[in-house]
């Protein structure tokens, strides 16, 4: 039960997140056009699991319990996948072919990206 409650807390906080920084970002960019909010929070989750899985896998380690709040609920609540596969479909729908790939190479190539520099960022800190 303990363990659960630690994901279900996770993933209250980090949808939170992902609803709060996914909409001040769309918001600030005010584009209609393309979901630049999901975008940023699928970088940034992928940053930050780059982060907490060296921190993970490291001497310096991670408790299961950590991980569990960190990585299954607060991130696996935060980054938005499926938001990003509905919206990419809805590209295609709309037949926005071109938005539709820039939206999923963006997300890949970035997101591949930001989990290596998340790696390498914490791996310099923690020298």
């Amino acid at each position: 039960m303990h363990k659960i409650i630690l994901v279900g807390v996770g993933g209250f906080i980090g949808a939170v997140l992902r609803y709060l920084i996914s909409g001040y970002v769309q918001n600030l960019t005010q584009s209609v056009a393309f979901p630049h909010g999901t975008l940023a929070v699928n970088i940034t989750g992928c940053f930050l699991i780059g982060i907490f899985s060296h921190l993970a896998e490291s001497q310096a380690g991670m408790t299961a319990e950590m991980r569990l709040f960190l990585m299954v609920g607060l991130l696996g609540s935060f980054t938005t996948y499926s938001t990003f596969s509905n919206e990419t479909m809805n590209l295609f729908q709309d037949q926005r072919l071109f938005l539709a790939l820039i939206n999923i190479g963006i997300h890949i190539m970035i997101g591949l990206l930001a989990v290596l520099l998340g790696r390498f960022t914490i791996m310099t800190i923690w020298r």
